[in-house]
């Protein structure tokens, strides 16, 4: 049985590879929808990670990877996202939504000893899957009318896989370190055509993603044995970038035959760059305060510096954004088992993000609230607390200003938790 969770670990994460997300407008821009951290835990929580210490033996923290100490057991989670977006802009009154379902996050960790520990994961860490059609009427000198029709389209996902290891230095301070990689290739596609012209005016940028950087993490918590009450405080860093982004711009002029396949291609420009600050540097800090084994919250700021992408054959300026997080849990009493919801997991959470991205003056911010519960299996206690795991978040981003766009989006997240103690030998006296 083991065996072939640990071998569904690696087929899904083929799988997660190859399928298409959804996503807003705004993906045009840059590397697109950016979904990490996609775990239920955390976005249940408002995104909260950095201080946050699972009281619970069954639970790795990858966004803070010094944050394990009390992580015992070999886990693996599987986890699934449905996105409901709602769009508006009062250019014509334009009105549309748009879904998906995908895999969100696959993650095997275990103990290595009592003090060092180890996680593996794989996420979807940004997407495009757009496609606009705007169509105008102009008149002509000679009162006649032609069609001008502009296509914008996208498709694409830059994934990442994840190796964290957490290392407890004594009862109060942890330290840990996260290789990440990203991989993947962005599509980006503008076509102009207009009734009276007989070939299409096609602008693309394709973006070749292979990215490396290390995330650094520390922290400290306090345990007041005669209260049971937990302070803690948290801190990462995410640096040094070896980035090998290529990306290809191509102006050409061409039609479509039989099955829009495209034929009679004539290169007017063609060039090629590439960029290395791609995912430039990122750090966080937060504090939490809660009561061992009932409850937890926690305050949590996260700062990402602006980048330059290259868009449509010119270059992008992206601005330093921020993130204030709050949230936490509550465990009515995991000690009744006559009463099944006194073992379920609570969790809730709240954030407002500044966006990086900045269009006619208008910052694309973005704001939400969140909730979700851990629902324990039969067997399940608070050394193996493993479960199906639900969230929801909801939430805004954009704005209706100088015809801009605004999204309203509801997110529903599954997954489950399998833990146990597992790949240890069994000693006989």
């Amino acid at each position: 049985m083991k065996k072939i969770f640990v071998l569904s670990f690696i087929s899904v994460g083929y799988f997660l590879n190859a399928q298409s997300l959804s996503n807003s407008p705004y993906a045009t821009y840059g590397i697109g929808d950016v979904k990490y951290d996609n775990t239920i835990e955390t976005t249940s929580m408002g995104g909260i990670s950095t201080a946050f210490i699972s009281d619970f033996t069954s639970s790795f923290n990858f966004a803070n990877p010094a944050n394990n100490a009390n992580f015992e057991l070999t886990s693996i989670k599987l986890e699934a996202t449905n996105e409901n977006n709602y769009f508006k802009s009062d250019y014509n009154n334009t009105k549309s939504t748009k879904h998906s379902t995908y895999l969100s996050n696959i993650s095997l960790a275990f103990p290595l000893s009592p003090k060092v520990k180890m996680g593996l994961s794989y996420q979807p860490y940004s997407s495009k899957s757009y496609d606009i059609l705007h169509s105008e009427i102009i008149k002509n000198e000679d009162g006649t009318e032609t069609e001008v029709r502009n296509r914008f389209k996208g498709t694409g996902t830059l994934n990442t896989a994840q190796a964290a290891v957490s290392y407890k230095i004594n009862q109060e301070f942890a330290v840990g370190v996260r290789a990440n990689l990203y991989f993947g290739n962005l599509y980006d596609i503008n076509e102009l055509a207009s009734s009276n012209a007989e070939l299409i005016n096609g602008y693309e940028t394709k973006n070749s993603i292979k990215n490396f950087n290390f995330t650094l993490g520390a922290s400290y918590q306090h345990l007041n044995t005669s209260t049971d009450r937990k302070l803690t405080i948290g801190a990462t860093t995410t640096f040094g970038n070896s980035s090998n982004m290529t990306t290809d711009y191509t102006n050409s002029t061409y039609y479509y035959t039989t099955g829009d396949v495209k034929a009679g291609e004539t290169i007017i420009e063609q060039k090629s760059t590439k960029s290395k600050n791609l995912l430039p540097l990122q750090a966080s800090l937060g504090i939490g305060y809660g009561s061992e084994n009932q409850w937890f919250v926690s305050l949590q700021g996260d700062y990402k510096k602006g980048e330059t992408v290259s868009y449509f054959g010119s270059t992008f300026d992206f601005e330093d954004s921020y993130r204030i997080s709050a949230g936490g849990w509550y465990l009515p009493n995991y000690n009744n088992f006559r009463s099944y919801f006194s073992r379920v997991v609570y969790r809730y959470g709240a954030f407002y993000e500044k966006g990086n991205l900045k269009i006619a003056g208008n910052n694309i911010n973005k704001f939400g609230v969140s909730a979700g519960v851990l629902l324990p299996f039969k067997n399940s206690s608070i050394t193996r607390m493993s479960g199906l795991e639900l969230g929801l978040e909801v939430g805004k981003r954009g704005t209706l200003k100088d015809n801009l766009i605004n999204q309203n989006f509801i997110n529903f997240r599954i997954g489950f938790n399998f833990a146990d103690r597992w790949f240890r030998k069994t000693l006989y006296n």
